[in-house]
């Protein structure tokens, strides 16, 4: 389980296609410190396992289905992305839970800067728009936010410098893919009302 706060920014140093899959290099001295083999580590959102650790990089290998249902595959040599280790037992959990599980994605649409922060619009796949409320939680390229306004087919976050300084979120430009995750217990509460109007027909 992470929590959507993001450590560092990395960078993607190598890709290799292996026909129905890619292996991925990326270098992240604070997410591989004490790294193994086997440990999950998340990019842009995604979960990954590391299979290889060297230095300040490990490599992960990213099967079709997940670049197919994320932005990975859009990732190239010199990518920034956002990393996150697995949260603690026992840890604050600083943003919100996130598996690590995307569920589509969306695209930059606009960016409003002010002196302060900045408004990002944020384009939503019509079969996740029921699950994003204002001021509910999302996931987007693996940071936890805040969801500002909520529309049918969109919705917007605003970012302090802070995140628009350390995540990738700062170097977006509209028309550039993210990730998705929407709060896990928004489709828990549906799946379980579904079984519940089932049972009393």
């Amino acid at each position: 389980m992470f929590t959507g706060i993001v450590e560092e920014l990395g960078e993607v140093t190598a890709v290799e296609n292996l026909g129905d899959a890619s292996r991925f290099r990326l270098r992240g001295p604070v997410v591989t410190e004490g790294a193994k083999h086997g440990d999950s580590i998340a990019v842009n959102g995604v979960c990954l396992t590391v299979v290889e650790h060297e230095g300040d990089e490990f490599t992960a290998d990213v099967m079709a289905e997940t670049l197919d249902r994320s932005s990975l595959g859009a990732l190239s040599v010199g990518s920034r992305v956002n990393l996150e280790r697995p949260t603690a037992v026992g840890a604050r959990l600083g943003g919100h839970i996130v598996q690590g599980h995307v569920d589509g994605t969306g695209r930059v649409l606009e960016r409003k800067p002010s002196e302060n922060w900045e408004i990002v619009k944020v384009a939503l796949p019509a079969d996740l728009a029921r699950y994003v409320v204002e001021k509910g939680s999302i996931t987007v390229d693996g940071i936890s936010l805040t969801v500002v306004d909520a529309g049918p087919d969109y919705f917007t976050v605003s970012l302090i410098p802070t995140t628009l300084a350390l995540t990738t979120l700062g170097l977006k430009q509209p028309g550039d893919p993210v990730n998705l995750e929407v709060d896990v217990v928004a489709k828990y509460v549906e799946r379980l009302l579904a079984a519940g109007q089932g049972a009393t027909k």
